[in-house]
């Protein structure tokens, strides 16, 4: 694997970052945001778990405080920066159409990649609807996933007074359920159909925590997965190809995906 810092590449996509949480891996998140140049960084949702602070109360610390600085840094400094709410931060949708400093804030976006590809980029959790049998069902699987990652943080804790690597928990159990398999196969068809009908030439996402690029027929599938277990994000190069990355343990690697031009 190729563990250099890639050369500048012109859109980052991140989401699912979940700061607020014990769960969100802010400390690596920093040391990749530091070492990626960009144009324009994509906040595509869930980026602040309002709904698990307001829940079991406020984990902030210093790293989380940090991740916020650089990105309003980066604004500051002339990164178009757009933030994306999802369905964990849904009060920032009410602030869509304005900006927070110089962050703007929207419902979706409509990305053109340097071929002139439209992209819409959305969190994703308006597809939940096409996917999940009811409300009921999508607060239980909610109620499940957290579980799931309280036993990760767990797991981990064990892993590092041995002094193992991190090891998601949640993704090796995710990776052989066959329901979760489904559940995902669902979302994207449901996803590249939105795309399609809405005439884009692909989706840019996020909210599964499932980090993918498909391409079917003549469109695109891209998830940029997650800072909680993954740590992934989705780069578009300067000649407007897609790439998936992964930021775990503080620098980039480049996975082999990679979407026929």
């Amino acid at each position: 694997m190729d563990h250099t810092v890639p050369n500048p590449v012109r859109t980052l996509f991140l989401s699912d970052v979940h700061l607020g949480t014990p769960d969100a891996r802010a400390e690596e998140l920093l040391a990749f945001l530091e070492g990626v140049e960009c144009e324009t960084i994509y906040l595509v949702g869930d980026i602040i778990d309002l709904h698990a602070m307001r829940r079991r109360g406020t984990t902030w610390p210093e790293s989380h405080d940090a991740v916020l600085r650089h990105l309003f840094r980066r604004a500051r400094a002339g990164v178009e920066v757009v933030f994306i709410p999802g369905n964990h931060d849904e009060s920032f949708r009410d602030l869509a159409g304005t900006a927070l400093g110089r962050i703007r804030v929207a419902q979706e976006a409509v990305h053109t990649t340097a071929d002139g590809r439209r992209m819409l980029v959305t969190h994703g959790d308006e597809l939940d609807s096409a996917v999940c049998c009811n409300r009921l069902v999508s607060i239980a699987g909610d109620a499940g996933y957290a579980l799931l990652l309280a036993l990760n943080r767990a797991t981990n804790r064990v892993r590092r007074r041995l002094g193992w690597p991190y090891w998601s928990l949640a993704g090796h159990i995710k990776s052989r359920l066959g329901r979760a398999q489904e559940y995902i196969r669902r979302f994207e068809d449901a996803a590249l159909h939105l795309a399609r009908e809405r005439g884009f030439d692909g989706v840019i996402c996020g909210h599964i925590h499932q980090a993918r690029l498909r391409r079917e027929g003549q469109g695109i599938y891209a998830n940029d997965g997650d800072w909680v277990e993954s740590c992934t994000a989705l780069v578009e190069e300067p000649d407007g190809s897609l790439r998936l990355v992964d930021g775990q343990p503080v620098n980039v690697v480049r996975l082999p995906v990679r979407p026929a031009a």
